[in-house]
């Protein structure tokens, strides 16, 4: 007998699902209103904002929303009509490239409309059958699906682990030797939950021993690291190292839209080649005009990135004075690692919601170990001292309450819905 194909979702609903009655509307999808910034309102609170990848502040610059609102009112939310190849394309598409592949010091750089289904699409582009992958096993779920698109071989390297990447780079090497092809090495310029760095200049010095391209998806790091704000490659001095360098504009650029950048010769493959694209409507002229109005703020003055490090720097230190575990992050990424079970995360959040005014992300197992809490805040150059301290002072309260069980107990004596 052929089994009903929705009689599994019914069943199991998956690691996250099965929490839905308990936590959608309030811990996942939920809805933040008011003007994006570190004030914002929550279930009809106002709330202090830890949860904006708006690092850079330009989501509500006044140059950026009147440069959004001009486009609309000149072209349109439509506009244009069609795919790139075929009746998309713009001279300001073509403005957005070039100054985007001189920022990030490349020969050429193509537009994605977005930077999930563009990196899969890149992968699946760059590689065949004959063609081996080797990428770090924490990569982002962009990264993994674009793998699992690859008909050929694929190793994971333990995380930034230098000893397991050059294994793998030894296996890799002997498989494609036997089947002919080459070899893509993928890692992340910053890791997004922990906040730590891909180990770009370490991966680099191995091309002296293997025959490798590499590609960096660093949408953490474009516009936050850097002399100028070009990345982590630029961070760590690679950048012309890299092969293929990946970004999205749904971090620092506060917009819809990517792009990747690499040799002329390699993005006129992918301009050819890469089916998310070829396939798509353009990107819209509200993005792509918008877009050269947040790249021009980002290279005429270093002021915006100086006050989210200024931020950033004052949340991390006060965070370790304080004796918060924060792991090894060296971005602006700061997780906070605390012992508890999933309901207790629960009552946690729930405190700092509706008791401190406070909101961020709270990530638990399967994303990390279980038993381990991480509560993910993104600091940017819109928060304030004043914010920093009202969170230090916030988060002091609610770990004494974690550690006295008083959190445990109030977990124990709710329903928790785990069917």
């Amino acid at each position: 007998m052929v089994k009903d194909l929705f009689e599994r979702i019914q069943d199991n609903k998956g690691p996250l699902g099965k929490w839905a009655s308990q936590a959608e509307g309030y811990y996942v999808f939920p809805k933040l209103e008011g003007e994006l910034g570190p004030r914002m309102q929550f279930h009809g609170k106002n709330i202090l904002n830890w949860s904006l990848n708006d690092y850079l502040g330009l989501a509500n610059h006044p140059e950026v929303r009147k440069a959004d609102t001009d486009a609309a009112i000149q072209f349109g939310a439509a506009y244009p009509m069609g795919a790139r190849m075929m009746s998309g394309h713009t001279t300001y598409h073509e403005q957005l490239e070039n100054e985007l592949a001189s920022f990030v010091m490349k020969e050429s750089a193509y537009l994605l409309n977005f930077g999930y289904q563009g990196m899969v699409s890149i992968i699946d582009a760059l590689v065949t059958k004959n063609d081996i992958i080797v990428y770090d096993v924490d990569s982002h779920a962009c990264i993994i699906d674009g793998v699992r698109l690859h008909m050929g071989k694929r190793f994971t390297y333990k995380h930034n682990d230098l000893e397991s990447m050059e294994k793998n780079l030894q296996r890799a090497t002997k498989m494609a030797e036997e089947t002919g092809g080459g070899i893509l090495f993928i890692t992340e310029g910053v890791f997004g939950m922990r906040g730590q760095q891909g180990k770009l200049k370490e991966i680099v010095a191995l091309k002296q021993k293997y025959n490798f391209r590499l590609l960096v998806d660093d949408a953490h790091g474009f516009g936050t690291l850097g002399k100028t704000g070009a990345g982590a490659g630029e961070e760590q001095g690679v950048q012309a190292d890299i092969d293929v360098y990946f970004s999205t504009f749904a971090k620092s650029m506060a917009n819809i839209g990517a792009f990747v950048a690499a040799d002329k010769t390699v993005i006129d493959y992918l301009k050819y080649n890469l089916r998310s694209q070829m396939f798509a409507k353009a990107l819209p002229m509200i993005q792509t005009i918008g877009s050269l109005k947040r790249l021009e703020l980002l290279r005429k003055s270093s002021a915006i990135k100086d006050k989210l490090w200024e931020n950033v720097n004052a949340l991390q230190s006060g965070l370790k004075e304080k004796g918060f575990n924060i792991g090894d992050t060296n971005t602006c990424i700061t997780p906070v690692y605390l012992e508890g079970s999933i309901p207790e995360a629960m009552v946690m959040v729930n405190d700092l919601r509706e008791n401190y005014g406070i909101f961020l992300s709270i990530v638990v197992y399967p994303v990390i170990p279980k038993g381990i809490i991480l509560l993910r805040m993104i600091p940017t150059a819109s928060h304030t001292l004043e914010d920093i301290n009202e969170t230090l002072t916030a988060f002091e309260a609610i770990r004494e309450k974690l550690v006295n069980g008083t959190y445990k107990e109030i977990a124990e004596r709710t329903t928790v819905d785990v069917s």
